[in-house]
């Protein structure tokens, strides 16, 4: 089950109203996170040119590839005659771009009036060339940065969209206790991302898995004072500890979880740190609080570490929501000294305390749904350094 007609017409509505206070008279969306929310879309399609546009009254018209275009009706709500398919002959031409045709059609249905047309300038998947054919082809438009506008119409969360969270939470837990097992019998880097993989389509009762933006990351050893590497076959040893990054995904929802496990008894250092870390997050959550401002809860963290003498230049943090690859972040809140954001109830965050050093690294996170009285875990998992045995 979809989000209803109701839950996506509410969404239309706040989207024009963000565009009618940015004075845009017009969308252009594609990234795929954006369309999913607005229509319902799902598929393995972004990797080739799309978009959605929104006019400021009207209905919107989706616009992708044929043989994609045949099949939307399936997840997207949009109505099929809304639905255009470019001819495959504009697929990887030197001289032609399917935008071309997407300017044609947007002109024949009356959208090529003056006026400002808001676009997607960081969006993964709007190339130089999508962007310079819309230009050239609606010469009428004025194209303006539109700030991540759907974004933002994302950040509070409805209440059919908060259980689709809990479901990814749930996911996540079960992934990373499947990872943590994995790691303890011995397993190379690719196994544990196997048993994690696995857990993650499978999903848990109640809540069926999906494949998330990101694969899982497993920084060993050494190479744990860096984030973000993935895996390989090497068999970590006693010692060693991996950092274990992953998201659960349900229906495109994504609840990211970070733990590290120390195969063995764990350096000092490392325990030491985690403990700081630990203590820290925890005094974040707790002061996590709807009508505070991003910036002072950040505040809490970086008092924390400073009793410590311990210094973090990343931020802690990010909203988090629908994700399809390469992200799962939503682009718009930094938990950081200068985000001034306000919280909301509804809101949801992955606060990350990871902590890269030099040549060992630890990480714990949560992702947490903002509520009236709080934070609301999403996640379930041992706050703390893990340790294993080594086989």
């Amino acid at each position: 089950m979809g989000p209803s007609d109701q839950e996506l017409a509410e969404r239309l509505a706040r989207t024009r109203a963000r565009m009618q206070r940015s004075g845009l008279d017009g969308l252009v969306v594609v990234d795929p996170a954006n369309l999913h929310y607005l229509t319902g879309y799902d598929a393995w399609s972004f990797y080739m040119p799309q978009l959605l546009f929104v006019p400021l009254t009207g209905e919107p018209l989706l616009i992708m590839r044929a043989m994609d275009a045949g099949g939307a009706h399936r997840t997207a709500r949009t109505p099929r005659e809304r639905i255009l398919g470019y001819p495959e002959s504009l697929v990887h031409q030197r001289d032609a771009h399917p935008f071309d045709w997407a300017a044609e059609q947007l002109r024949e249905h009356g959208f090529a009036q003056r006026g400002r047309i808001g676009y997607e300038p960081e969006a993964h998947f709007l190339t130089v060339r999508s962007f310079h054919a819309l230009e050239r082809g609606l010469p009428e438009w004025q194209l303006v940065d539109a700030h991540d506008l759907v974004n933002w119409v994302r950040l509070v969360k409805s209440p059919y969209e908060l259980e689709l969270m809990r479901g990814a939470g749930r996911i996540a837990s079960a992934a990373m206790r499947a990872g943590i097992d994995a790691l303890a019998g011995g397993g190379r880097l690719n196994d544990v991302a196997a048993a994690i993989q696995f857990a993650q389509a499978t999903g848990v009762e109640g809540a069926e898995g999906d494949y998330p933006a990101i694969v899982p990351m497993l920084p060993t050893g050494e190479s744990a004072d860096t984030p973000h590497l993935t895996f390989s076959a090497r068999r970590p040893i006693r010692g060693e500890a991996v950092s274990i990054e992953l998201a659960g995904t349900h229906r495109r929802y994504h609840a990211p979880l970070a733990r590290t496990v120390s195969l063995g008894a764990p350096d000092p250092r490392l325990a030491g740190l985690a403990d700081i870390a630990a203590e820290g997050l925890q005094s974040v959550l707790d002061g996590l609080r709807p009508g505070r401002v991003v910036a002072d809860v950040h505040g809490i963290w970086r008092e924390h570490l400073a009793r410590h003498a311990i210094e973090k230049p990343s931020r802690l943090g990010y909203s988090i929501g629908i994700g399809y690859p390469p992200d799962w972040g939503e682009r718009t809140v930094s938990i950081r000294e200068d985000d001034l954001t306000v919280i909301e109830p509804g809101m949801c965050l992955h606060i990350i305390a990871g902590m890269w050093m030099d040549g060992y690294g630890c990480e714990l996170s949560e992702s947490v749904a903002v509520t009236a009285d709080g934070a609301e875990l999403l996640t379930d998992a041992p706050r703390e350094l893990i340790v294993r045995e080594a086989p």
